[in-house]
Formats: structure tokens, sequence, C-alpha cells
């Protein structure tokens, strides 16, 4: 018997080409490409240029996926992580430059929770990289913790940097 899909989103980001012609952007795109021969792509994210998140010099390119899956959290992990190995993906150093990164925002399932995985991705909520691409796909999500939408939680952000 097969497995019920589940719904997934994630957030990509790429900041270290491979090449002149693998950018960071094509990097996003080479990625979603790989994703869909697993799982159904329902919805892209525009992909975004944004400043680095710690001692990284480069800027991002960031995106967010809507995917279905027949997969587990833990296999989808594999999975994404077989894909960040594909693209050049080498762990070098936290919060350094990276070919791509592909991490599990959220889940159908609402909560998971392992020495691996957590789901809801631990600072998604207060990072513009990560919601302001979530927002384009999967505005009206409900973030198992706080019952926010994304939409709720990205204002939220965008007021609180008006303020800042």
């Amino acid at each position: 018997m097969a497995e019920s899909p589940q719904l997934y989103a994630l957030a990509l980001g790429s900041n270290r080409p491979l090449s002149a012609r693998l950018t960071p952007k094509r990097l996003l795109h080479a990625a979603t490409t790989l994703i869909g021969k697993q799982a159904r792509v329902l919805a892209a994210s525009p992909i975004l240029s944004t400043p680095p998140l710690g001692p990284s010099a480069r800027r991002f390119a960031n995106g967010a996926l809507l995917v279905e899956s027949t997969l587990p959290p833990p296999a989808m992990l594999a999975f994404l992580q077989s894909i960040e190995n594909e693209l050049g993906r080498r762990r070098y150093r936290r919060w350094g430059a990276r070919s791509v990164d592909i991490d599990i925002i959220l889940w159908s399932g609402g909560r998971w929770a392992s020495r691996t995985l957590t789901i809801p991705h631990a600072a998604w909520r207060v990072r513009g990289f990560v919601l302001t691409p979530l927002l384009a796909v999967a505005p009206n999500w409900r973030d198992p913790r706080t019952g926010l939408s994304v939409r709720h939680l990205h204002a939220r952000l965008q007021k609180a940097a008006r303020q800042g």
C-alpha cells in the first residue's frame, strides 16, 4: 500500500557558484528540477537576492517550493541532502558559503522532532529570506507551534523591520 501524499514547504539558498555557468540562481533551478524527479512541485517562488547571514560575504539567491511527496520526513531529508551533495554542497563551516542549501521548513504532518531533523525549522519565523519566498508559495500555511499563517508572520517581520 502506498503512503499518502505529504506536503512540504522547502527553503532553498545558494551563495557559492560552482562555475561561471552554474551561478547560485541556476543552482536553485537545478535543485528544483532534481526535486521534481522524486516529488511533485506544486509551486515555486521567484528567486530573491538577499544579504548573507553570518560571516559569508556573498549575497544569497533564495527561494521556496511547495512540494507533494509520499516520502516521510526522514526520507525527504535524506533525498534533499543527496541533491545538495550532487550539486556540490560541502559542509565545511556553519554559516559559510554553500552551493545549495535545502531546508524543510514546514510539513503537512505538523511537527517532527528527531536527532537529525526538526520541523518546523527552528529559526524560520524570523528570517525574511525564508518568509518572503514562502509567502509566494504557501501564504496561508499555519505554523503548527504558533497557529499564525506565513502571511501573518511575514507581516510581523516587516513591521518589526520598519520599527527597528
